[in-house]
């Protein structure tokens, strides 16, 4: 059985809390433009970061997927369209 993001329910919850957090979504925006080599480099130190702080595993996996060049450029394309509708919560 092959595995997507998609049944990673935190991978999907980060990206719902991006379209909902202007300063989380911009965070994200920044790491997901960057040139593939230098995002993936800032993603493993990211993951490596939180395996060393004993983050939950979940969330290690969830940010981890964004190494992959097809699922940084799909999660680009989430948050981008959040911040063009203006969907994130003001509070």
């Amino acid at each position: 059985m092959t595995t997507s993001v998609g049944d990673f329910d935190t991978f999907i919850d980060m990206l719902r809390a991006a379209c909902e957090n202007k300063p989380m979504n911009d965070q994200l925006e920044k790491l997901l433009s960057m040139p593939d080599d230098k995002r993936q480099t800032l993603v493993r130190k990211w993951v490596n970061d939180m395996v060393t702080a004993k983050a939950p595993q979940d969330l290690i996996q969830a940010v981890a997927c964004l190494v992959d060049d097809s699922v940084a450029e799909k999660a680009y394309e989430v948050i981008y369209s959040c911040k063009r509708q203006g969907r994130w919560r003001i509070f």
